[in-house]
């Protein structure tokens, strides 16, 4: 199986085969994506996921903030198990939702845990990590602040953050209050929606 052109292994594609059928089962009863949406649930989704993990393709330990539905937390957790190593830490308050996740680490022999609670409570609880990645979260302005902490414990994190084709105002909103490197990465699956890599992110003083 190929995923936005990468070749995953039998057992990545049965994992997230199995997420999928997981995700349609759960979706009956909870909110997890728009409800238009689930039609497209591989590419509008999956693989619209898959983009964060692929763009740094090694076994790091990220944070997923908001991670709802499991885009892209629950992806990275089952292609990092190709890897045997790296774990995510999924942060969802919504107990339902964070009950979902569970179910789809533990049946997808993901290598990731749920954290059933607030951002900022989970920044207390997790020290460190190397990298964030957010879906549909909060405006950039919000989510470097959500990233604070964790930037200023590791000043190489990397914040990788899915938008759609306003980014542009989001980024000028945030230079009001914070210096950033930027890399835009345009999306395999949307041309209109980008990836935003972000590294040194600092408050301006």
């Amino acid at each position: 199986m190929r995923l936005n052109g990468v070749r995953v292994s039998r057992e990545t594609q049965g994992r997230l085969e199995h997420f999928a059928a997981l995700f349609q089962k759960w979706s009956r009863s909870i909110n997890l994506v728009a409800p238009s949406t689930l039609q497209d649930l591989w590419d509008r989704h999956i693989a619209d996921s898959a983009q964060i993990f692929q763009l740094s393709p090694r076994p790091l330990h990220w944070v997923d903030l908001g991670s709802g539905g499991g885009f892209p937390g629950v992806v990275t957790a089952i292609l990092l198990a190709e890897y045997g190593d790296g774990h995510v830490d999924l942060i969802e308050s919504n107990l339902k939702k964070a009950a979902f996740l569970r179910v789809c680490l533990q049946e997808c022999d993901a290598r990731g845990t749920v954290r059933a609670l607030r951002i900022d409570a989970a920044a207390r609880l997790i020290p460190s990590c190397d990298a964030i990645s957010a879906r549909a979260l909060a405006e950039l302005d919000s989510l470097l602040d959500h990233a604070a902490p964790w930037a200023s414990s590791n000043q190489n994190i990397r914040l990788l953050l899915h938008k759609g084709r306003d980014y542009q105002r989001e980024v000028d909103k945030a230079r009001g209050r914070w210096e950033f490197d930027l890399l835009k990465h345009v999306s395999v699956v949307d041309p209109d929606s980008v990836i935003l890599e972000i590294t040194r992110p600092r408050r301006k003083i």
